[in-house]
């Protein structure tokens, strides 16, 4: 008996407590509407945007071409380069970043007007309703632009971009939008920065006076108000002037032979493009004087000096500066402790002229094959670690050669695979030394001014041709003249001044782009939008002890023609049905 009155005493207990047990906790998920009494929250959409901007650190994309290898056999641009590139292994795939960003940055573009953004102040809530407008159509716009740089491609005869979404989805959304054509996608790029330019400053940038508040607040708003909604507080978030940038980049990829045949973008517009923040610039006089080297340890100073938002000159917008030392890790040769990863190519270091500016093919370069790497262009030496270089704080000198120490070609699993190491990005006053590291100021750039420059010579020689301006006040001519100039090719630059064609100068482009931007990822899609051939082998340099040297293939390149445009994810298309680009 008295087991009975214990077990219905228990079952009475369990069964009262079910509907606890049963019903699920509460959620700590906020609904959306109360972003418009909460503004630190709707601006949480915002920033989504910018916490996926791809480009936190280097990704090093130049292992994928002729440039680099890595001596890690699991590193994903390696496996790519040389066969196991697939629309279901994508190692440069945008889509699901790009997406996720694009419907935060619409849901708050639907909602923004509802925001109470402020309280307090003369029209700060108009202001900062506006600024958040300016700053999400902007960054929509560059996620736009990084989808088609890597997503867009032919089908069908089209050529077609990715599905355009300007209102945030829920689930009630019909999630099988077509592909739109490469054409539409561009035109929405140009929709989406016009209006980020008609509710954003072209800086951030505090002011001192009431006749320098722009008409469209003029007698609204204060000194005090405009700052606090407008001011330096906000560097490094969407301008006028990155939006001006963004424009220059998607006009130049539109323009150029694998895309110009399904748009309506030319030659002169992206020109134009470039050229309008370029005057903003100051046109050729703006060019940095240490913006071939912005990175090295001699501009530290400029690097540690950063405060308060502010960019080097080279710098149009960037990430954080913070303190590290990954990227020495990775890089520096075995002596220095580093992992030596990237391994810059035979290929990369020939594409550098002598010193008087002529390729080392040329007869008039002095090159001797004996003596490979003296008299080069400065370059040379500021970016890549050569036999006999010195590296490091305390000038330690590395040797590639074989036989000598860990630092000599595939000595151990750290060393060079090509006879090179990249010096180019890193702090040589960081060490990585386990009983003696330490960290130093770092960033990563957005857009640099020398890219800017270097699409401007491009767009305008094959517009009108090496000395052409259109309605600018620079040619392609000399605007290389000026980025050469700086490098330190001796003056006057003879090789450039023989070149009369659009054809040579548009080769003297081409490389000067490679070599200025080098291990900054943009070889990979330099050489796809030219339509130039992915498929050259990856070479380096074997010396010998007694110094002798031959130069040899080290990787293949394993690319099919189709590959020229990327793959749309294998997901994306079981899931909504999506054209496929030719090919994949």
């Amino acid at each position: 008996m008295k087991r009975r009155l214990v077990f219905i005493l228990i079952s009475v207990i369990i069964l009262s407590g079910c509907k606890k047990i049963l019903s699920p906790a509460d959620e700590n998920i906020r609904d959306l509407s109360e972003i418009y009494n909460d503004a630190a929250f709707a601006e949480g959409l915002l920033l989504n945007g910018y916490v996926r901007l791809p480009g936190g650190s280097y990704s090093f994309t130049d292992v994928a071409t002729d440039d680099a290898v890595s001596n890690n056999p699991t590193n994903s641009y390696r496996l790519m380069a040389t066969g196991q590139w697939s629309s279901l292994n994508d190692p440069m795939e945008q889509w699901t970043g790009a997406f996720a960003a694009i419907q935060y940055l619409n849901l708050i573009l639907a909602e923004t007007d509802k925001v109470k953004w402020a309280t307090t102040g003369q029209f700060t809530k108009e202001m900062f309703n506006d600024r958040t407008k300016g700053e999400a159509y902007g960054l929509r716009a560059l996620f736009m632009y990084n989808l088609l740089q890597v997503h867009a491609g032919w089908a069908g005869g089209s050529l077609l971009g990715v599905p355009i979404l300007t209102a945030p989805q829920d689930s009630k959304s019909n999630f099988r939008v077509p592909r739109n054509t490469f054409e539409e996608c561009m035109q929405q790029i140009y929709k989406d920065l016009d209006l980020a330019e008609q509710f954003l400053p072209l800086d951030f940038e505090n002011i001192s006076s009431v006749n320098q508040i722009p008409s469209k607040y003029a007698g609204k708003t204060t000194v005090a108000d405009y700052n606090r909604v407008f001011g330096a507080y906000n560097r490094q978030r969407m301008t006028v002037r990155i939006a001006k940038g963004i424009r220059a980049k998607a006009s130049l990829l539109a323009a150029s032979p694998a895309f110009k045949g399904g748009t309506t973008v030319t030659w002169a517009k992206a020109a134009d493009d470039a050229a309008a923040i370029l005057d903003l610039n100051g046109g050729l006089s703006g060019i940095a004087a240490n913006g071939h080297f912005w990175y090295a340890s001699s501009n530290a100073g400029e690097i540690n000096g950063l405060s308060a938002g502010l960019n080097p000159k080279e710098v149009l917008w960037r990430r954080n500066v913070s303190d590290a030392n990954a990227l020495e890790r990775d890089n520096y040769p075995p002596t220095l402790y580093g992992n030596g990863r990237v391994n810059p190519t035979q290929n990369l270091v020939d594409a550098f002229p002598m010193a008087n500016g002529f390729p080392i093919n040329d007869p008039n370069s002095g090159y001797l094959a004996s003596n490979p790497n003296a008299n080069r262009d400065p370059r040379l030496g500021l970016y890549i670690v050569v036999n006999g270089s010195k590296e490091g704080s305390q000038g330690k000198t590395i040797y590639t050669k074989i036989g000598g120490t860990d630092d000599g070609l595939n000595a151990v699993p750290t060393s060079t695979r090509t006879g090179y190491y990249m010096r180019k990005l890193l702090r040589e006053d960081v060490s990585v030394d386990p009983a003696n590291s330490n960290m130093q100021k770092h960033y990563v750039p957005y857009i640099r001014y020398t890219e800017l420059y270097l699409a401007y010579a491009e767009a305008a020689n094959e517009a009108w041709g090496p000395n052409g301006k259109g309605t600018h006040s620079y040619s392609a001519r000399e605007t290389i003249a000026a980025i050469r100039n700086r490098a330190g090719i001796q003056q006057p630059d003879h090789f450039l001044s023989a070149i009369n064609s659009t054809d040579d100068m548009r080769k003297l482009i081409h490389n000067e782009r490679r070599l200025e931007l080098c291990f900054e990822g943009f070889r990979f899609w330099d050489l796809r939008r030219w339509k130039e051939s992915l498929v050259e082998s990856a070479k380096g340099v074997t010396i010998n002890a007694d110094g002798s040297s031959v130069v040899g293939p080290v990787e293949t390149r394993l690319y099919n023609d189709h590959m020229l445009f990327g793959p749309i994810p294998y997901n994306e298309i079981q899931k909504w049905g999506l054209t496929q680009n030719t090919g994949w």
